[in-house]
């Protein structure tokens, strides 16, 4: 071949390579970010139903286990869980961002952990006061299950607007982050019927759901530092 022939390979410009490295890196940083909302929605579900069936332990000496009992834990559970549902909802419209999800677990762990402290004192109040145990349930249950289920109801809407970026994703997303947490909703169901119940007291039940929800808080506020901008840009049917 003619040496005039001889093609000699170009040098790849130093800028691609680095945007290529740059890119590479927010690619790894979102797939571990979209791995962690769905972590923290699968601890969501699991915290709720085993919040849940304590509810009924923690009744029953003063109420019994009837079928009243567990029709008012389960209305109670029903009704907050869609209004955490719409407040979460409605909250993640403005500005969403992983360390406001992370806020949830928080204010879920903050008001879970006093049922340790205030569940007796506030059944005794009501026992003495309400005869009769459907009414009586119904209210301690509310008293008691209302907040922390309110909040952690918010977690499901709220990580459905933090994967969604075009509208042609939001279905097959929700349907990812639900089958996700309704996962965890069985597996706390089990563990918590099966194994928690004979291994510790419920109140190092409640501790241990309410480290659960501190440590989620933690990775979560982790990731935000490691990929704060992740969803600065992100629209959903045109809108920020």
């Amino acid at each position: 071949m003619h040496p005039s022939f001889i093609r000699v390979p170009l040098p790849i410009p130093q800028t691609i390579i680095t945007r290529s490295v740059h890119l590479s890196a927010f690619n790894l940083y979102t797939a571990a970010v979209v791995l962690l909302i769905y972590a923290l929605a699968f601890t969501g579900g699991f915290v709720i139903m085993s919040l849940e069936l304590l509810g009924g332990r923690i009744l029953a000496p003063y109420f019994g286990s009837s079928i009243y009992v567990w029709g008012s834990i389960i209305t109670v559970f029903m009704l907050s869980l869609s209004l955490g549902y719409l407040l979460g909802g409605r909250w993640s419209v403005h500005r969403p961002s992983l360390i406001r999800f992370a806020s949830i677990f928080v204010g879920g762990a903050l008001l879970m952990y006093p049922l340790i402290l205030v569940a007796e004192p506030i059944m005794e109040w009501i026992f003495a006061r309400v005869e009769d145990p459907r009414f009586g349930s119904l209210l301690a249950a509310s008293a008691l299950f209302i907040l922390p289920t309110v909040v952690l109801g918010m977690i499901s809407p709220y990580s459905v607007r933090l994967l969604v970026k075009a509208v042609e994703q939001s279905g097959q997303v929700a349907g990812h982050l639900y089958f996700v947490s309704t996962l965890g909703s069985a597996l706390g169901t089990l563990m918590t019927s099966f194994y928690l119940v004979l291994w510790f007291e419920i109140n190092t039940i409640l501790m241990l759901l309410t480290g659960a929800l501190a440590f989620m808080f933690i990775l979560a506020v982790l990731g935000h530092r490691k990929a704060p901008q992740l969803w600065a840009d992100s629209t959903v049917g045109g809108q920020k």
